[in-house]
């Protein structure tokens, strides 16, 4: 990778992921694409190229992807779940209309494509408890429809066109940066909001309810690995599934009551969000990762909430 175009750069991994990659890749163009109504900010904006990149827009694609001769697209836009389920035809314009846009550029440009999956992807029918790579997969909301959708869309480019394209199933992604927005999983990042500016919590989901989750710099470190790996290695492409701590709600209330002794939680049910977190996996298998391209991360539950803590501290001073 040299010249690299993020579509949706203002978002919770996008704003991560362009400030990462301009942190190793100096030489070349890391471009923010955005669209009017989330534009760059701050260093985000000011420590390299941006460009208006709408996703559902096939020629804004080209016409930045040939500017800067980008030769690697990381497509970011989606709508997150439960928002997807209150504007599911916006979902899926986003989703696949985008995603199809991207990959037709790819295909012209000699391009390689990141879109991320998610764990979404997976349904109640799915096994729970370390859900294999190759598995049933019969997501009930609309954000997991294009999720599976955009797997295979992303596997199709590769096998008919030989479009290099890669992705991840992401846990919830936990991180200090971005505030929480829409996602089933954001309670875990809100949680610690909380902690630190009310010193306590009402919690949406259930005690008991397992997902998976991922400290932010796991999940930039694994995009950039992934996309950086020898080629010849990888038996799957669209998508991995990659793991880095499993929990449920009284799990994160006793690792930050270990570092906030006063802290307190209680329980007010979100019953959409509830059914979407029923929905999917407890824990994941990640050994495809694992073997293929040497995913490896570096965050448990505990390490990660000292880090936060002390980061949105900083933050939030």
């Amino acid at each position: 990778m040299k010249n690299v175009l993020i579509i949706g750069s203002t978002g919770q991994i996008g704003s991560e992921l362009v400030m990462y990659l301009r942190s190793i890749y100096k030489d070349g163009n890391i471009v923010a694409g955005y669209i009017p109504s989330a534009p760059p900010t701050g260093e985000l904006l000011e420590s390299g190229p941006a460009e208006i990149v709408d996703i559902t827009n096939a020629q804004q694609i080209a016409d930045v992807v040939a500017k800067y001769n980008v030769d690697t697209i990381y497509n970011l836009a989606a709508l997150l779940s439960a928002v997807a389920e209150n504007k599911p035809q916006l979902a899926w314009h986003i989703g696949l209309g985008g995603l199809f846009n991207t990959l037709e550029v790819a295909r012209e440009k000699g391009c390689a494509v990141f879109t991320p999956s998610s764990i979404g992807a997976f349904g109640p029918e799915t096994p729970k408890d370390n859900t294999p790579q190759d598995t049933i997969q019969r997501p009930k909301t609309m954000y997991g429809v294009t999720k599976v959708a955009g797997e295979l869309l992303s596997d199709y480019y590769f096998k008919r066109f030989g479009v290099d394209t890669r992705s991840v199933r992401f846990p919830g992604l936990i991180s200090y940066i971005a505030p929480p927005g829409g996602g089933t999983t954001d309670y875990a990042v809100d949680i610690y909001y909380k902690a630190i500016t009310e010193g306590k919590f009402v919690c949406p989901l259930q005690a008991g309810t397992f997902m998976d989750m991922m400290y932010m710099p796991d999940a930039l470190n694994g995009m950039v690995s992934l996309m950086e790996a020898d080629p010849s290695r990888l038996i799957h492409r669209n998508s991995f599934n990659i793991a880095s701590m499993s929990f449920d709600p009284e799990m994160i209330y006793a690792a930050i009551r270990k570092q906030i002794p006063t802290f307190e939680m209680t329980y007010e049910i979100d019953e959409l969000r509830q059914g979407i977190a029923n929905s999917w996996p407890n824990s994941l298998d990640d050994s495809c990762a694992r073997n293929e391209w040497d995913w490896a991360p570096k965050y448990d539950l505990d390490s990660m909430t000292v880090d936060m803590l002390a980061k949105l501290r900083e933050k939030l001073k």
